[in-house]
């Protein structure tokens, strides 16, 4: 089923499964932050940076974001699936294993993410100048990244460290998400598949195909293919499954005399 997602103007190719040419509604796929098993559904992101403008607005895959007050933190600027701001988790004080009550009840830290996603903002040309980031929410994305550790995801669920390639906790809306989003990840997997990004670095650096990544509900892979011509990166598509079930069946009553 081809997809066209308004919200980021991409095209998203969904690999439905079908059982005796039906929709298959159950299934023992887990997705973690998702409650209940449900069907597996294959998600193809295509073109994840296409009219996004540059991969990496600034040409660079590290960035050095200079922020008021002296700090300077290192940063990943990438447009793909939707543009996001990678930082290492040690940077900024943390080790990538955070849970959404360690940031959400800091109002510190969220000022703090909420500074540099502004001036990460000005720097990829998203906005132009710092005061219209508060009117602009939805994006940049903000997350962090480091190495894996072992911890325990807000389910309960032990992750090890070899369970994981690296850790990514990302922020929606000035709060730490409770998993992952879809096109956070979609950048965690392109970004991951180019060496020398921030993310790519994380994970052990190197080509890399696919990555599993930890986040607060659990686990999650995505795999990328990149490739380099005159020195501009590209990601044909960006892959992930995600689960479906149905949700709810019921009526709804209109009077006929609205017709």
């Amino acid at each position: 089923v081809r997809i066209w997602q308004a919200n980021i103007n991409k095209t998203i190719i969904a690999h439905v499964p079908i059982i005796e040419g039906m929709v298959q509604e159950t299934g023992d796929f887990e997705l973690d932050g998702v409650t209940f098993p449900a069907a597996e559904i294959q998600i193809e992101f295509m073109d994840p940076a296409d009219g996004e403008g540059a991969m990496f607005p600034t040409g660079n895959l590290v960035d050095d974001l200079d922020i008021p007050g002296g700090d300077t933190f290192k940063a990943t600027l990438i447009n793909a699936g939707i543009p996001t701001i990678f930082l290492n988790a040690e940077e900024i004080g943390y080790t990538g294993a955070e849970l959404q009550d360690a940031i959400n009840s800091d109002d510190k830290a969220l000022a703090m993410f909420e500074t540099i996603r502004a001036h990460g903002a000005v720097r990829m040309g998203l906005i132009k100048n710092i005061e219209e980031a508060a009117n602009r929410q939805h994006t940049p994305k903000i997350a962090f990244v480091a190495k894996p550790i072992d911890y325990v995801a807000s389910s309960g669920k032990q992750i090890a460290v070899t369970d994981i390639d690296l850790n990514v906790r990302a922020l929606s809306m000035g709060k730490l998400h409770h998993a992952m989003m879809g096109t956070a990840a979609v950048a965690i997997g392109t970004a991951a598949a180019i060496p020398g990004t921030l993310v790519n670095l994380a994970a052990g650096g190197g080509d890399r195909e696919s990555v599993t990544f930890g986040h607060p509900s659990g686990t999650l892979t995505v795999g990328a293919k990149a490739s380099n011509s005159d020195g501009d990166w590209r990601v044909n598509k960006v892959v992930m499954s995600r689960s479906a079930r149905v949700l709810m069946e019921g009526w709804v009553c209109v009077p006929g005399d609205v017709f």
